[in-house]
This record gives structure tokens, sequence and C-alpha cells, in this order.
């Protein structure tokens, strides 16, 4: 990551959005991360979700296949 790429844009979609991208889709193909807090992801997450707590995202970034779609929640 280089200072240029914290200026890009970054595409948002909605709950909505994701569920139609997530549907029919092999969970291999894409990342699905949940940034929030350990027990957050306890109470429930998204099948298939890899936990990466916001504080720890840019430590972890190596973990996230750079060759995939990547849904951040």
């Amino acid at each position: 990551m280089n200072l240029l790429d914290i200026f890009k844009p970054i595409p948002s979609m909605t709950a909505g959005e994701v569920r139609q991208f997530l549907a029919g889709r092999d969970p291999d193909s894409f990342n699905l991360v949940d940034v929030r807090q350990p027990g957050e992801y306890e109470r429930g997450h998204l099948p298939g979700a890899r936990l990466i707590p916001l504080p720890e995202l840019n430590a972890r970034l190596q973990e996230i296949d750079r060759g995939k779609p990547t849904i951040v929640y």
C-alpha cells in the first residue's frame, strides 16, 4: 500500500446488494472480513467471515487475498 491508495475511492454496497453479491457465489471467490470486536463477532457474524478487528486491520492486510473482491463490514 502506498500513500495514493489512501485516496482511492472505495465503492460501497447496500445490505441488499451484498446479499445479491453473495448469493450463488463460491465462498472461496471473495474475501468477507468482519472488522468488529471479538465479542460482537461471537454474538453473530456472516457465514465464512474472517474476524480482523479494525484496530488490527493494517497489521493483518497480508491475510486478505488482493486478487479477490473484498467485502468488509
